[in-house]
């Protein structure tokens, strides 16, 4: 039998969204039949119909979170996934996501292969962008694909060097992804393993914040991340990764 895998998917107030990521995640799935999945949505505390809206649309199990950190999120679903001992894959998909059926499968094979611990994906929008936020993805895109660093909207590992290197870390409030892709691939190396940053098909990703934000706001948000990294360990520096306005569109 092939290798299981988990999909986990942290949520906080993402009732709109979740119905499309989970039928898309649901279509992706199924379209890896050799590897048998297991859905997992994890509920951040959210004061929405999150976890209903989960159960609802196809998530295999809902998940609590009480305390709202991505971080959290991410390892409380890996926790849930590795109670089963022949889960031996994690993927991880933020919620307001679109998995192409071809993407989840190709992270799939990579990791089965036993040439490569983990990674992640090009990212691309689901709708036009302004200047600078594209900019900015696109610049993220070229450091991903040099440096091996998985955006935090698509990635993937093994569950063993996942447990090595502790998960994400729960120190942080927002660039857990950039850690986590560090330490996975200095445990792959000495292991002769690659970190993989998929480009074809890329991830693609909800462009809410561009409209939920000003382009002050991204200027302020990624100076102070580029000049104070320890600013990722307050939660109210970080806050365009927790603020939500009143309505999502």
């Amino acid at each position: 039998m092939s290798s299981r895998f988990a999909l986990i998917i942290p949520a906080f107030n993402e009732e709109a969204y979740l119905p499309a990521t989970l039928a898309a995640a649901r279509e992706a799935m199924a379209g890896v039949n050799p590897f048998p999945g297991e859905l997992i949505v994890v509920d951040n505390h959210s004061t929405d119909r999150t976890a209903e809206i989960a159960r609802e649309h196809g998530a295999d199990r809902v998940v609590y979170e009480p305390v709202n950190q991505i971080s959290r999120a991410r390892n409380a679903g890996a926790r849930a996934a590795m109670e089963n001992p022949n889960c031996a894959f994690l993927v991880f998909l933020d919620a307001d996501t679109h998995l192409p059926p071809e993407l989840l499968r190709q992270a799939l094979e990579a990791l089965s292969s036993e040439k490569v611990c983990g990674g992640g994906a090009i990212t691309v929008s689901d709708q036009p962008l302004p200047f600078y936020v594209a900019y900015l993805l696109a610049t993220w895109n070229w450091f991903a694909k040099r440096l091996g660093m998985a955006a935090g909207s698509f990635v993937f590992c093994r569950r063993d060097g996942f447990e090595a290197i502790g998960g994400f870390d729960e120190k942080v409030y927002a660039g857990e992804e950039v850690w986590l892709s560090r330490h996975l691939r200095r445990w792959g190396r000495k292991r002769g393993l690659a970190f993989r940053i998929l480009t074809d098909p890329p991830i693609v990703t909800s462009g809410r914040k561009s409209q939920w934000f000003t382009g002050r706001d991204f200027l302020r948000q990624v100076t102070l991340l580029l000049l104070c990294p320890w600013t990722t360990r307050s939660r109210r520096l970080c806050g365009m990764w927790y603020r939500r306005p009143a309505t999502p569109s």
